[in-house]
């Protein structure tokens, strides 16, 4: 009570004497929370800016995505009338071409056209069929190079126009990027887009745009063999533009890119008509080639609406509702720091009581239960009294390992060398202890360690421990939450096949296994008794109590 008085007496003296300074410092600390906020509230604004942006760039990126789609089905049903056709026939391709009606469902490409593969001695027939379908003295150009498996030229070209004429007979296999495209169809034998090049060598206008092939394979015996490509060409900027009509771009900004964001693989690019602080990128396939799409947008550097009024209100009222926090906030948290003392006091308390009251109840039941095993077992005063006092002993062994712990967590390497310690003698036995670091719960090493000491009795009296050359081997492990206890015994006298039923037995069998909640694998082998323990890992807040407060 006199600490309570202390503390109230305490901050009227610093209200007393640093009348302008408390004031000023409640007033800084209530407009630091209104400029967290603020930054809150803008950081809100903006996730849900880029997840409309987010948005609108899916939007797009599928718009782009369904007219490449539209386009490579119009390429698949070219190929499809290539494979049927035992040569190319330009008026077949042309009728096939006119049906399509390309001014409204071909936006963004710049035509169909059919390249064939010509092979090194196919030379003087292409110029033939070129010549023969536009009456023009066309050669393939670059002209198939050493090394080069085939030539794939530009044979027929939809619209016929003059622009269109001047790729006729272009060698698309010269170039890297169109190459890999090519082969990329062949091997999969769907359509394939090309990365970024530049038109110009196809008889276009100088600009970035890429092809999409589809590929044309005739049987021939032993399989199939490649017979040409059916492919268009498409100017990036238009196609981006063609898309737009699908998803519309308000006042974003977007950028194409061939696979990666840099400026020599940008396809095309729409500027926002107004900066943007925010751009967010979409991956798109385009006839499994992968681009990027960049787009930008947001807002410039004002502040929301919300912000704004958040700022005025806070500047409005800070001063009042500074000192008015302070006023509450102290009371309650001088309330609130005796009321949890107080309950922190009585749950420790409790705790303390029920921690007491069910170990004694834990170690009181183990204490009759070896009573009444001891005593139905026990031929006379003398065997009851010394059996009894062993059992009572490893215990007691137990129990002085627990209080140093504090009644925490033992780790299994102590309990067994506590038992085994009088047995340890430097001209004896050979005991072998080995194993991780492994922590047992109070009432689980206590079971253990009642387990070994009748194992260690057994083995004194009968077995391993009873003789110099015997050997003594106990190793565990930790696996799914449990530890696995290994006991074997070798080198003592000769385990005989038929034997009663001692008391070791229904302790372990009995008591043991049943405060482990695991059965217990005991067998008597002609070289030594062996017997495997199967003990819990608990976490330590199932039994640790006084840790949560």
């Amino acid at each position: 009570m006199a600490r309570f008085f202390s503390q109230k007496s305490a901050a009227r003296r610093w209200l007393v004497q640093f009348p302008r300074a408390v004031p000023l410092a409640i007033f800084a600390l209530v407009m630091a929370v209104t400029l967290m906020a603020i930054y809150a509230i803008e950081r809100v604004e903006q996730r849900s800016e880029v997840a409309q942006l987010r948005e609108r760039a899916g939007a797009i990126a599928s718009a782009l995505e369904r007219r490449a789609n539209a386009n490579a089905a119009y390429l698949r049903a070219g190929a499809a009338l290539f494979g049927t056709l035992e040569n190319s026939q330009a008026d077949h391709f042309r009728r096939f071409v006119s049906e399509l009606r390309l001014d409204t469902d071909f936006r963004g490409a710049d035509g169909i056209g059919w390249a064939q593969r010509v092979d090194a001695g196919q030379v003087e027939d292409f110029d033939r069929l070129v010549m023969l379908e536009y009456g023009e003295d066309v050669h393939i150009r670059p002209a198939i190079a050493p090394g080069q498996p085939y030539a794939v030229p530009v044979t027929l070209l939809e619209p016929d126009t003059q622009r269109n004429r001047r790729a006729l007979g272009y060698n698309m296999y010269v170039e890297p990027t169109l190459r890999a495209a090519m082969i990329e169809a062949e091997r999969t034998a769907r359509p394939s887009a090309s990365g970024k090049v530049s038109l110009s060598r196809q008889g276009r206008d100088s600009g970035a745009g890429f092809l999409i092939y589809m590929p044309v394979f005739e049987s021939v015996p032993g399989g199939a063999r490649l017979r040409g490509f059916v492919y268009s060409a498409f100017v990036a900027q238009d196609f981006l533009a063609s898309a737009l009509l699908i998803a519309s771009r308000g006042d974003l900004g977007i950028k194409l890119y061939d696979e990666v964001v840099s400026e020599d693989r940008l396809l095309a690019s729409i500027p926002s008509p107004e900066p943007g602080l925010l751009n967010v990128r979409e991956g798109v396939t385009i006839a499994d080639n992968q681009w990027v799409l960049e787009v930008t947008g947001g807002r410039g550097s004002m502040l929301s609406p919300l912000s704004v009024t958040t700022l005025v209100f806070g500047l409005a009222v800070a001063l009042l509702l500074a000192l008015l926090a302070r006023m509450l906030t102290q009371q309650a948290k001088e309330d609130g720091a005796r009321l949890v003392w107080f309950e922190e006091q009585n749950a420790i308390r409790d705790s303390l009581t029920r921690e007491l009251n069910h170990r004694v109840k834990n170690t009181l039941a183990n204490v009759l239960s070896i009573v009444a095993l001891t005593r139905r077992r026990a031929t006379d005063l003398d065997e009851f009294a010394e059996g009894l006092e062993g059992r009572i002993r490893a215990l007691s062994a137990t129990h002085d390992l627990l209080t140093q712990s504090e009644w925490g967590a033992t780790p299994i390497g102590s309990v067994v060398e506590a038992e085994l310690a009088p047995y340890a003698r430097d001209c004896g036995p050979v005991i072998e202890m080995e194993g991780p670091q492994i922590e047992l719960a109070p009432n689980d090493a206590l079971s253990l360690g009642l387990a070994i000491h009748e194992l260690a009795t057994n083995a004194a009296k009968y077995g391993a421990l009873s003789q110099a050359g015997g050997r003594l081997s106990i190793r565990w492990e930790q696996a799914d939450g449990k530890a696995r206890i290994e006991w074997a015994e070798s080198g003592g006298p000769p385990v005989p096949t038929e034997r009663k039923r001692g008391f070791g037995m229904d302790l372990i069998e009995k008591i043991v296994a049943h405060e482990l909640q695991h059965p217990v694998d005991l067998r008597f082998e002609p070289e030594g008794v062996k017997c495997t323990l199967v003990v819990p890992v608990r976490a330590a807040h199932f039994f640790e109590l006084r840790r949560r407060f």
